[in-house]
């Protein structure tokens, strides 16, 4: 059985969108991963078992404007985290 959460590249596309507004203290693999996983174990996850199905189920997000802010708020949330106490330990 394959599945797949379509939460994971709506999230990954919003931040790939606003990493420049977020003020990131490091923009490596491994923070905007640690991003990513935050907001994920934040939000409602949407599997579905059709790749296909995918645009449907992300026109939902981004038609809805309070779930198209909640989904910005959480990532602007886990950036905030993850900017405080950067895993790599690196700044760029």
């Amino acid at each position: 059985m394959v599945l797949y959460n379509v939460m994971e590249e709506v999230i990954h596309d919003v931040l790939i969108k606003y990493k420049d507004q977020l003020h990131l203290t490091c923009k490596c693999e491994r923070c905007l991963d640690d991003i990513m996983a935050i907001s994920l174990n934040s939000l409602r996850p949407r599997y579905i078992v059709n790749r296909n199905n995918g645009p449907y189920v992300r026109a939902e997000y981004e038609a809805d404007c309070q779930g198209a802010t909640n989904i910005l708020l959480t990532i602007t949330k886990a950036a905030t985290q993850v900017s405080k106490d950067p895993r790599c330990h690196s700044i760029n």
